[in-house]
């Protein structure tokens, strides 16, 4: 009878620390990320493998292709002219020559000079317009 109450009263204590475990919650307040996380006897994760380290958010870098997208805009002038089927700067400064993504706001400064606010594919040397306007002398 002894024994049989030993047993009882074992797996009632048992039953109340998974109850107790089961009601901590879900997302504990959020800490720090700089500061270092030690693993409580009560973390299923830290006891299983104590040498675990805790998950946080981290920012991720900017891959190649996020960081041309949010290049900045800057200044190109030059004078607006046709190179086979499609318009182009001719820029003043460099000589060089760019193809344009927008043709319909070329298409307006046709043989005009003007200064195009615009960022820079290198690959395909084509400027992606943020704004064209009739360059002021």
């Amino acid at each position: 009878m002894k024994r049989l109450l030993s047993i009882v009263a074992l797996m009632g204590l048992s039953g109340l620390g998974m109850t107790l475990s089961a009601q901590q919650p879900a997302n504990p307040p959020a800490q720090d990320p700089t500061a270092q996380q030690q693993p409580t006897t009560q973390d299923p994760a830290a006891t299983q493998n104590p040498t675990a380290t805790p998950q946080t958010a981290t920012p991720q870098a900017p891959t190649s292709a996020t960081s041309n997208d949010q290049q900045s805009a800057r200044s190109f002038e030059g004078k607006i002219s046709k190179s086979g089927d499609k318009w182009v700067l001719q820029d003043s400064a460099t000589q060089a020559s760019y193809q344009l993504d927008d043709q319909d706001k070329a298409k307006q400064f046709d043989g005009k000079n003007v200064k195009v606010m615009a960022t820079l594919d290198a690959s395909t040397n084509t400027l992606h317009i943020v704004d064209i306007s009739p360059e002021s002398r």
